[in-house]
């Protein structure tokens, strides 16, 4: 980067006090790093960069997992309107395009097609499904769904409407019928199928807060479940707990070679935000993991052979090729990969920062506050830098090599990381004024 500008990830000490983190938060904002794009229809595109290249990255349109990653980091800065406006419209959607959980419950060998399965790509401002081939079979993005509405319901900041307990009765027996603890969607990544706990614990995630909200009497009975839905409800949680428990710390665990994955950072989603790993042994284990075998000087990756803005990505592929439908052969695109060559992320660094900053507001240990400064550090050095491709100092999808040189992607800014850093920051004020 370019050592005259500002550097922000510099303008934390080892022991940060409440004016320099001010200073910090001054600066962001004045650099716009933080600034939120005009929601469209009260949701958000995935990220907020422009030119021809990037309208033929589809990256306008909304994921539901993006936007509730947006609407949960809006809930903890306390900007609540915009996560309630979210999970409304979300509902809204799923509710409109009903009939997908329906026909899948009817007949669940349906779901062998993942266009016909419940869409998490679409078009923001319509709410109408996009009509290009996608990789929609994401139990991931339903579970964070239901996580974050119930979140929302529990707290008080929505009400259970109609609409909603039918999304919700839909979720459970679309689940069931196509039995989600041993299904093969294509996960975070939206890549090639396989049995995921990164998935399977993003639907326990919601499940969860699911039954949580039911020990609340008034709000169980405004959902008004019968003997049939409290069973369901059991049952999907007893399944999705005990597979998830087969397969961490792994990814995969299948036997097909290219399916199988010991390590993949989308883990760390299980941790921060959902906190659904009730071991702490399989939490230490998924961090080392990842700090170990995923972290890089830039970001980190994925997962190892990570071809997506792999080295030379945008020179070896056309701007509508870099984002196209992978999910049933990856192959191609793998051949591409050079040793070492894979994208460094910049997603993963603030969650690890809220995870050691929540660790920290627990514990009061030393090394918990190291590695939640640190981690946080990592993620500012990774913001993009004056005199680039990109607006200075906006938040990248990942960093990737062209021609030797390591630079943010076209995918800048995405909202999903700058979200996460936005919830690293609230913590890091958090556990300084405790401090103080």
């Amino acid at each position: 980067m370019n050592s005259a500008a500002p550097a922000p990830g510099e303008m934390l000490s080892e022991t940060p006090d409440g004016e320099q983190i001010q200073q910090l938060l001054q600066f962001l904002t004045a650099a716009g790093t933080l600034t939120l794009p005009q929601p469209i229809n009260g949701l958000f595109a995935a990220a907020a960069a422009s030119g021809d290249d990037f309208a033929a990255s589809g990256y306008s349109n909304a994921w539901v997992r993006d936007n509730v990653h947006v609407a949960h980091a809006q809930l903890v800065a306390g900007n609540l309107q915009y996560a309630i406006t979210i999970q409304q419209r979300l509902s809204e959607f799923f509710h409109r395009h009903r009939q997908r959980f329906l026909n899948v419950i009817a007949e669940p060998a349906r779901a062998a097609d993942p266009m016909q399965r419940p869409h998490i790509r679409f078009n923001p401002v319509t709410l109408d499904e996009l009509p290009e081939t996608w990789a929609h079979a994401q139990n991931d993005a339903l579970g964070a769904f239901l996580w974050i509405s119930c979140l929302l319901v529990r707290a008080g900041h929505t009400p259970i409407t109609p609409r909603i307990r039918e999304v919700i009765l839909l979720l459970l027996q679309y689940w069931e019928a196509i039995d989600v603890w041993e299904d093969e969607d294509s996960g975070h990544w939206e890549e090639q199928r396989k049995v995921a706990a990164s998935s399977i614990g993003c639907v326990l995630a919601g499940l969860s807060k699911l039954q949580q909200l039911l020990q609340n009497s008034s709000l169980a009975a405004a959902l008004n479940f019968r003997p049939p839905d409290l069973q369901r409800l059991h049952t999907l949680q007893q399944n999705c707990h005990a597979a998830l428990l087969q397969i961490l710390p792994w990814e995969c665990r299948q036997s097909d070679p290219t399916k199988q994955r010991r390590y993949d950072a989308a883990l760390l989603f299980l941790i921060y935000p959902l906190n659904i790993i009730q071991d702490r042994s399989h939490e230490d284990q998924i961090i080392a993991d990842v700090c170990e075998h995923l972290q890089g000087p830039h970001g980190i990756r994925r997962y190892p052979g990570d071809s997506y803005w792999c080295a030379d990505y945008r020179q070896l592929l056309s701007a509508d090729q870099r984002t196209a439908d992978f999910s049933d052969d990856l192959s191609a695109r793998d051949q591409l990969l050079q040793p070492g060559g894979e994208a460094q992320w910049c997603l993963f660094d603030p969650v690890l920062s809220c995870i050691h900053g929540r660790r920290y507001r627990e514990s009061g240990a030393a090394a918990d506050r190291r590695l939640q400064l640190l981690h946080l550090g990592r993620s500012l050095q990774q913001l993009s830098p004056p005199g680039g491709r990109v607006p200075a100092y906006r938040c990248p999808e990942s960093w990737f090599c062209e021609q030797g040189v390591w630079q943010p992607n076209d995918l800048t800014p995405l909202l999903w990381t700058q979200q996460n850093l936005l919830q690293a920051l609230h913590l890091l004020q958090e556990t300084t004024a405790a401090v103080l």
